[in-house]
């Protein structure tokens, strides 16, 4: 038991791998026993069978994918909006970290919206840049970038200041020993930041596809509701987590093979 409370005990990857597929498949036969019982609703609770039936169905019916082209949309913005994040929100966050009379002026302006409720901006943007494309990516953006910035911050300001001290009395000037010493350390932590961007922006795909989506994975899921088709929400829903989890997993793998000093469990 001593072992079970020790954040730095190393985990087998096979074990770690047992662990959670041992967790998949426990919440999946909860589901299979609740939806088998009759305790719950099929509408409150479609069946897991009923779910990849309607998988199937979207995946091919009538000789298209409705699933696969809903992705790519979805993917598409998604993509657009990250690279605009990165672009826009790492110089940001890199000059507030390293000039604390800009953080100053910035962070009462940023930092409060990281607890604001983003979505009730979409009226907003509706109003500005109308119901298409634009406003969609727009949302995306927004609704990443107030996380990336102070979180890019963070991650120049916990660089010691033995780096920015160091690179000084070598004879740099005070802008390379933020580029040349400060930012290269704090890379990692902004690694991490951009992967937390991209998981958030994948929270907010199906309110970015609310308005007026001709296609989209948050149009799947608003068309399936309309018509009360509950087995099709689940579907989607399911297919989002996915993807989340494979833009997660796959920035994590990136992340290693960048800064492999870096500890990974």
């Amino acid at each position: 038991m001593s072992e079970f409370w020790n954040p730095y005990l190393p985990l087998a990857p096979g074990r770690r791998r047992a662990l959670g597929i041992g967790a998949v498949v426990a919440v999946l036969l909860l589901w299979s026993l609740l939806a088998g019982s009759g305790l719950v609703s099929p509408v409150r609770l479609p069946a897991p069978w009923d779910v990849l039936s309607a998988f199937s169905y979207l995946a091919w019916h009538e000789g298209e994918s409705m699933l696969f082209i809903a992705t790519l949309w979805s993917v598409g913005r998604l993509a657009v909006a990250g690279v605009l994040v990165i672009l826009i929100g790492i110089p940001i966050g890199i000059t507030m970290g390293a000039a604390p009379k800009l953080n100053a002026v910035l962070s009462p302006l940023i930092d409060p919206f990281r607890s604001a409720p983003v979505v009730a901006l979409l009226p907003i943007l509706v109003m500005w840049l109308g119901i298409g494309e634009e406003m969609k990516v727009a949302f995306l953006f927004i609704g990443a970038v107030v996380y990336l910035i102070p979180m890019v911050r963070d991650a120049i300001q916990a660089v010691p200041q033995s780096y920015w001290i160091g690179a000084r009395d070598l004879g740099a000037t005070p802008w390379e020993c933020i580029t040349k010493a400060v930012v290269p350390m704090a890379m990692p932590r902004i690694a991490d930041a951009v992967i937390v961007a991209f998981s958030v922006m994948w929270t907010y795909i199906t309110v970015a596809e609310y308005v007026n989506a001709r296609v989209g994975l948050g149009q799947l899921i608003q068309n399936a509701r309309r018509f009360s088709a509950w087995d099709q929400v689940f579907a989607g829903i399911i297919v989002i987590i996915a993807l989340a989890l494979v833009t997660y997993q796959g920035m994590n793998w990136a992340k290693r093979r960048l800064y492999p000093w870096e500890t990974q469990q």
